[in-house]
């Protein structure tokens, strides 16, 4: 019996295996340039807060100013965390996922889930299921 030939200069399986090389690299690089973007989102968020902060203390409007910088930067920190969790994800899925980076993997989850809900409940000053109740009741008023 005669095996079919591949149609590519190399066999199937190494065609195969720098196909799935090529797709970890991309996937790798995507993953980085993800990270990078989470991480310039935290940057640029401290960054206009500070601004704004100084802004209002410099002219006389810092009531507030600092509930405001905190808030913002609150949210700044929760949208580069979404982004570094993503980079995360694909950075896991990229290789061949083993139960130690799978593990690895989960507990950056977690940790972010319980980063993201503090900071959520620092920011509205209060629990999110009362802040979800507050604005069902709202839409029920109108």
């Amino acid at each position: 019996r005669v095996a079919k030939p591949c149609l590519v200069p190399l066999d199937c399986a190494g065609f195969h295996s720098v196909v799935r090389a090529a797709m970890d690299h991309l996937l790798h690089w995507v993953a980085q340039a993800i990270e990078g973007v989470g991480a310039l989102v935290i940057v640029v968020a401290a960054v206009l807060s500070t601004v704004r902060f100084l802004r209002d203390t410099a002219r006389g409007t810092s009531a507030g100013a600092y509930a405001r910088m905190r808030s913002e930067l609150g949210r700044g920190i929760l949208l580069g965390l979404e982004f570094l969790v993503a980079a995360d994800i694909l950075d896991t899925i990229a290789v061949t996922p083993t139960y130690e980076s799978l593990g690895v993997l989960a507990l950056i989850v977690i940790i972010r889930t319980l980063l993201s809900f503090a900071l959520q409940v620092e920011i509205d000053g209060q629990w999110p299921w009362k802040r979800a109740a507050a604005e069902h009741k709202g839409d029920m008023t109108r």
